[in-house]
């Protein structure tokens, strides 16, 4: 068996590109591929409960959730939307990864023979699955479609993120086409405020449902986001989710935690900051952190916009 899984915290491009890429690598089984020969049954498998975004889309599209897989050890395993171990499961070190599918940085998983590996630096994993199956010819089903389309429009924030590409925009316009959706824009919105809707939520609860760990030179630094339809969602609250980040930052041993709170209407973000060294903001971002927090106009991405500023940062201190 090949288990196919994103990374931990499971996004809606990483629930979406695990259950596509099984579904891809099981037609590599049962037709052959030139470029990688399969012989296992592939199965989509997530590290953690989906959001709820992501329960809307699969649902929508009449899709199962997959069953949650931790630990990988002695298992044969196909990485999606990931390629860093403190991201991945649990033992990866004791995995046979078989294939590498994402779109972020080259991380630290290594493997002693060579696999399928495609990265491409676009705004989302499913745009990179798009390009299989065009490149080994295989149809892509409605419901794959829709999924793919959905996990596109999440990653790129409905296309204004900065990790926007042409690729992303020409495979949206024409998986929209297969899916059956009329308005690209109308259904990622729809998507997106799946995602607004933090009422009932702890403020742990917020932080924690998109949030990454980094080695920053040595350094432990979490980064979350938050994508909101207007910041008045949580302007209330804001005392009580700063609270929680410290209570966080000194219960785990970071040296720095951001929440990105993305304002997706107006386009960036208020970066919420607790940290050993405030002066950190201002060299990364060029403004001064006064008080809890930064507006930071036109930042939407923390894979483009905010981790690899904050990690140069941390390499210059």
């Amino acid at each position: 068996m090949i288990y196919v899984v994103g990374h931990k915290k499971p996004d809606t491009d990483s629930v979406c590109s695990a259950i596509v890429f099984a579904y891809l690598l099981n037609e590599w089984k049962k037709a052959g591929c030139k470029i990688m020969k399969v012989d296992e049954e592939a199965v989509p498998v997530i590290q953690g409960e989906p959001n709820a975004e992501s329960k809307f889309v699969l649902e929508k599209f009449g899709i199962s959730v997959p069953e949650i897989m931790t630990d990988g050890e002695g298992k044969k395993v196909a990485l999606v939307d990931h390629s860093d171990k403190v991201q991945s499961l649990d033992n990866i070190d004791k995995a046979e990864i078989i294939a590498v599918v994402d779109h972020h940085k080259i991380g630290d998983v290594t493997t002693p023979n060579p696999i399928l590996f495609v990265n491409f630096p676009v705004g989302c994993t499913a745009t990179v699955l798009k390009f299989l199956f065009d490149k080994t010819g295989v149809a892509i089903p409605k419901d794959m479609a829709g999924l793919l389309l959905a996990a596109i429009l999440s990653d790129t924030v409905v296309f204004k993120s900065a990790t926007t590409t042409d690729m992303d925009k020409e495979a949206a316009e024409e998986l929209a086409k297969i899916a059956g959706i009329d308005d690209i824009v109308n259904f990622g919105v729809e998507v997106k405020s799946k995602l607004s809707d933090v009422s009932g939520m702890s403020a742990k609860d917020i932080i924690m449902r998109d949030f990454k760990d980094y080695n920053m030179s040595g350094k432990k630094v979490g980064v979350g986001q938050v994508e909101l339809i207007d910041l008045k969602a949580v302007e209330n609250r804001m005392e009580e989710i700063y609270n929680e980040l410290a209570k966080i930052k000194q219960e785990s041993g970071y040296h720095t935690i951001v929440l990105m709170l993305t304002d997706i209407m107006k386009e960036g973000t208020e970066l919420m900051v607790v940290t050993d060294e405030p002066k950190i903001v201002e060299i990364t971002f060029g403004k001064k952190l006064e008080g809890k927090s930064v507006w930071l106009p036109g930042v939407m991405s923390r894979k483009k916009q905010v981790v690899p500023p904050l990690e140069k940062t941390f390499a210059n201190l």
